[in-house]
């Protein structure tokens, strides 16, 4: 199916309410809250009573979706232990309950469906508590640790975001999409899927329609690699958990489904370095955004075409990544008992270290069901086969170039 020239063109996606529900999607800065009022009191000129009012009433919003996440992570885990030991024999099963969550909630959601109730909730699992899983995963790491992997995954990061960014745009003209949303499926395929997207999107002014295709490819083929990267990676690298979390983090799209793909890695093969050498690969191929997206708006614009906005660099940092140094920091200067950790004991501190990677993995885990409970596969039918061909594509190629770069440099 041709890709149809939509008769009006926004080269703003913010001021679509559609496109707005993918701005603060799995990473990124998010100005302001969908459906917030304009005319909604602030927050600090609030009465006490008014904002215990809203404390309620923002927790009856968010507590129907949010228990369901609860409920789908504990029955997933249930019934991946069930499944794997007590009906297959295994002594630990073989059947990942990362995997099995959003499993579940993909089929729940395309099936029965869900009533709107349960969105609020399951939005702050994806938005929210992702985030807040990542940055507690730095306790993980030390700053030592974390450096030595950010830096041997730099050159990975770079190759495959030039050679995204080149095969996508050569693939794009042979099938004829527009070279806007050949851009569009290039930068979500190489740096941070739907984040970076509606971030380029008004620098190289695309319409709505380019920005949905290409966020329906992102979400297809990411989805895909959550579920096959994991095993793929353990075989290809000969379990090695350092050269497949590099791969995890380089190959797939955006920062849940590369999160997900390490919990999954680190569930099935015992390897929390796997996870580990995902998320900090991952965010540093996050950080890209800041030099690819101004890129990409003066390639478009150097033809003569209208200058669309580009966002300030500030706000192409994602906040989590911020988060996820600093816990970085307070697990460095824990472990040699400095500064304000002076007075803390070993055995307390490692309660402390320990307590909080539980909290990131349970965080991820919600999240994930969230996902899976949140992704709509009907939106995925109107695609057409030239985009979801330039997709596989570019996911083919990253994927093979991540290999390729890994098994060399890493």
């Amino acid at each position: 199916m041709a890709v149809r020239k939509p008769v009006r063109r926004s080269g703003d996606p913010y001021a679509d309410p559609q496109m707005a529900g993918y701005l603060d999607s799995f990473e990124g800065w998010l100005p302001q809250r969908p459906g917030t009022a304009p005319d909604a009191v602030p927050l600090r000129e609030m009465s006490w009573q008014q904002r215990g009012n809203a404390a309620f009433a923002w927790a009856g919003e968010i507590v129907p979706g949010l228990v369901l996440a609860v409920a789908l992570a504990a029955a997933a885990r249930a019934a991946s232990t069930w499944l794997g030991v007590d009906v297959l024999g295994f002594e630990k099963s073989p059947i990942s309950a990362v995997m099995l969550t959003i499993a579940i909630g993909l089929l729940v959601r395309n099936t029965v469906g869900l009533p709107e109730v349960y969105d609020p909730g399951l939005t702050l699992c994806v938005r929210r508590l992702l985030r807040i899983g990542v940055a507690l995963l730095g306790i993980r790491l030390s700053l030592v640790a974390a450096g030595s992997l950010g830096l041997r995954g730099i050159p990975v990061v770079v190759g495959c975001i030039a050679s995204a960014l080149l095969l996508v745009s050569l693939f794009s003209r042979l099938l004829g999409l527009s070279s806007r949303l050949g851009s569009l499926i290039g930068v979500g395929t190489s740096i941070c899927g739907v984040s970076a997207i509606v971030a380029t999107a008004p620098a190289i002014d695309a319409d709505d329609e380019e920005v949905s295709y290409s966020v329906a490819c992102i979400t297809l083929f990411g989805m895909v690699a959550l579920f096959v990267y994991p095993f793929l990676a353990h075989a290809i690298f000969d379990g090695d958990p350092r050269q497949a979390g590099m791969f995890l983090g380089t190959a797939i799209h955006d920062t849940a489904q590369v999160a997900g793909a390490g919990l999954m890695y680190q569930e099935q093969f015992a390897a929390p370095r796997g996870m580990d050498a995902a998320v900090v690969v991952k965010l540093v191929r996050n950080l890209f955004m800041i030099g690819v997206i101004p890129l990409m708006a003066f390639l478009y614009h150097r033809g003569g075409a209208v200058p669309g906005d580009v966002p300030p660099w500030y706000r192409l940092v994602p906040l989590f990544v911020l988060g996820f140094v600093a816990m970085i920091l307070i697990r460095t200067l824990g472990d040699a008992g400095v500064g304000p950790f002076a007075w803390v004991d070993p055995q307390s501190w490692q309660s402390f270290v320990s307590g909080a990677a539980a909290a990131a993995g349970w965080c991820l885990t919600l999240a994930m069901a969230g996902v899976g409970l949140g992704t709509r596969l009907s939106s995925l039918r109107r695609l057409g086969w030239r985009p979801l061909a330039v997709g596989l594509a570019a996911a083919a190629c990253v994927g093979g170039v991540s290999v390729a770069l890994v098994k060399v440099l890493a």
